[in-house]
């Protein structure tokens, strides 16, 4: 939550709107003009009636309808000029902090998002920021027009009659103050509104992204239970909302209603004892009853304001969240590859163990090493912390003799090249879901040689448009296993020295395993690669074979060394091989599972990734 007064959140919201100040100064402009007509009209009432229904004057009779249509002109003229500049700046407003948003959101670091659910945060781009436009906006030019109509009219009715133009202002400090006690509530039901509004598009998001686990499960119902909570909280918050900002507007007006009536009261009399004339009258009585509009409107600005200061604290919040650190000096063009792990610890937040226990080892360049052991052992967080997606607690890492954290994160992650289980794809077309980042500029050559190494050219050519073919969300019109030779026609068109392959094969079937095994071998020579591994058929080959058990080294050997040592390792081969080999068993080597204690399951599902 920002700790920024209202004051210095305004402020720092209005200095999004600087940038646009030529069009806001023209909407400033024509809302001055718009405002200076108001006081016009009851100004004119006076003359037209006295001028034309008591004194019969020839040139007003004729003149009038003139000024009245010139008036209206200008006053509309104006308007289209404010309204239009306005909300050009506000859509602006609108699109630099989204901008601004996005960019810090891909800044952050991979934490940040194992704490912060994708729905709120997609709320916070999406529904707080349009929350904003309006105080920074809006808010202003209202406030300029109203000020300067309401000056403009109470100007007026002091040149009628300054007596009972003072009775109008005794309301003043009444109105001052239920201002003040309603823009806490305002605020704080906002925030309430906004939290309430991320909770809804988190419930929603699960919804879509899991729809299948919610049919097969039979879970529609619990998830409709869910959002209709969810939704309903928005809902009555809104409702504590709106309930708020119109009773305030309603007391001020009540206020300004009765102050009116007492004056038209006076009025009244003095027109029935000929202090008055009838054109001053009107005017009189006109110029109080334009005086209710923009005191709503001027009062109804509160409401905008907190709504939108509301809105700039979630805002700015993220806004100020610090990015991920990249502090490093030294440019590395193309690695080696050699891996140096000493004594790295790492232990995430709210975690009851370490993740990763006192590590130490060194990775060869072009070596192939091997991660195995049961699930929660580390072998993701040994992973991750390649690419520095997350620091260690303790220890060091280092890549070529250089401490990751002297290297540049965009040199760092430009020699590091990942295929994960979870395969990642874009609502884009093949080719550009193969040349991807930094490849965005490969030739259709370059793409289609990646694409024929992970054999997946068979079935793009046998899509509609090809490579040009857009692969939905995900890679949704896509199978398990299209999708994951896409993510390794990615990785070898990358060429980064350094591999991590986290499952790269699961999803593919025998024939097309074997192809794509047959290219990562050749990609694999000379250069650095981790391979974490459930199925040990597909790493019998690596140079080394790491067991990591309960976050610690636990053995270290080739396959056959480690097999002869009849240690955890062979404990593990032996069950997953003996599944091979009975009758029953599938001919495909299923993954690795072994029974988990408890404590190990918590530890699994509290490990990222």
């Amino acid at each position: 939550m920002s700790t920024l007064t209202s004051r210095q959140l305004y402020l720092r919201l209005l200095s999004y709107v600087k940038p646009h100040w030529r069009v806001f100064l023209a909407s400033v402009f024509g809302t001055s003009i718009a405002a200076l007509t108001e006081p016009a009209l009851p100004a004119m009432m006076k003359p037209l009636l006295d001028g034309t229904f008591v004194d019969k004057d020839p040139w007003l009779m004729t003149w009038m309808p003139v000024l009245l249509v010139s008036l209206f002109l200008v006053r509309g003229s104006a308007n289209f000029v404010e309204n239009y500049c306005s909300n050009w700046v506000a859509s602006r407003v609108v699109l630099d902090l989204r901008d601004a948003m996005f960019r810090k959101l891909m800044q952050l670091p991979a934490g940040f998002y194992d704490d912060h659910g994708s729905g709120t945060l997609v709320s916070k781009v999406t529904y707080d920021v349009t929350q904003v436009t309006s105080a920074a906006t809006s808010a202003v030019t209202v406030s300029i027009k109203d000020s300067i109509a309401i000056a403009g009219l109470l100007g007026w009715l002091f040149w009628l009659n300054w007596k009972l133009t003072l009775i109008t202002l005794v309301v003043a400090p009444l109105i001052t103050l239920i201002v003040r006690l309603f823009s806490r509530r305002l605020r704080r039901v906002g925030r309430e509104v906004q939290q309430a509004m991320g909770d809804t598009t988190q419930v929603l998001q699960e919804g879509i992204d899991c729809q299948k686990v919610v049919k097969i499960f039979g879970g529609a119902e619990y998830e409709i239970s869910r959002f209709r909570d969810s939704a309903n909280r928005v809902r009555k918050f809104s409702m504590k909302y709106a309930a708020s900002a119109t009773a305030n507007t309603s007391i001020v007006q009540l206020l300004a209603a009765i102050a009116l009536a007492f004056v038209i009261m006076i009025v009244g009399k003095q027109s029935a004892a000929n202090e008055t004339t009838v054109g001053g009258f009107v005017s009189f009585v006109a110029a109080m009853l334009m005086l209710l509009q923009p005191l709503k409107r001027i009062t109804g600005v509160n409401e905008q304001l907190q709504k939108g200061l509301a809105a700039a604290e979630s805002i700015f919040s993220l806004l100020d969240t610090p990015a991920e650190p990249d502090t490093g000096t030294v440019t590395l063009d193309r690695a080696r590859g050699e891996l140096t792990f000493e004594h790295v610890t790492l232990k995430y937040p709210r975690a009851e163990r370490l993740a990763l226990d006192d590590v130490s080892i060194r990775i060869r360049a072009g070596e192939t090493i091997a991660l195995v052991g049961p699930s929660g052992g580390g072998k993701t967080t040994f992973a991750n912390l390649v690419p520095r997606f997350y620091l260690p607690t303790s220890g060091r890492i280092l890549l070529d003799g250089h401490e990751l954290g002297e290297l540049t994160l965009a040199s760092l992650r430009a020699n590091i090249a990942l295929v994960s289980q979870d395969v990642a794809l874009f609502n884009d077309t093949v080719a550009a879901n193969i040349a991807y980042g930094a490849k965005a500029g490969a030739t259709k050559a370059e793409i289609i040689a990646a694409a024929e190494a992970a054999n997946a050219m068979g079935f793009i050519r046998d899509m509609p448009q090809g490579l040009e073919t857009v692969v939905g969300e995900n890679g949704v019109r896509l199978s398990g296993g299209q999708r994951q030779r896409l993510a390794i026609a990615r990785t070898l068109l990358k060429d980064a020295p350094v591999l991590i392959l986290d499952e790269a094969t699961s999803a593919l079937d025998s024939e097309s395993e074997r192809l794509v095994q047959a290219a990562l071998e050749v990609l694999m020579k000379n250069r650095t690669t981790i391979v974490i591994a459930h199925r040990l058929s597909t790493i019998e080959g690596a140079d080394r074979i790491v067991v990591l058990e309960q976050g610690r080294i636990a053995e270290v050997g080739t396959h056959a060394e480690l097999l002869a040592h009849d240690g955890i390792y062979a404990r593990l081969h032996r069950i997953q091989f003996a599944r091979t080999d009975s009758p029953t068993a599938s001919p495909e080597p299923p993954p690795m599972a072994l029974p988990e204690p408890e404590a190990e399951l918590a530890v699994k599902a509290r490990e990222p990734y």
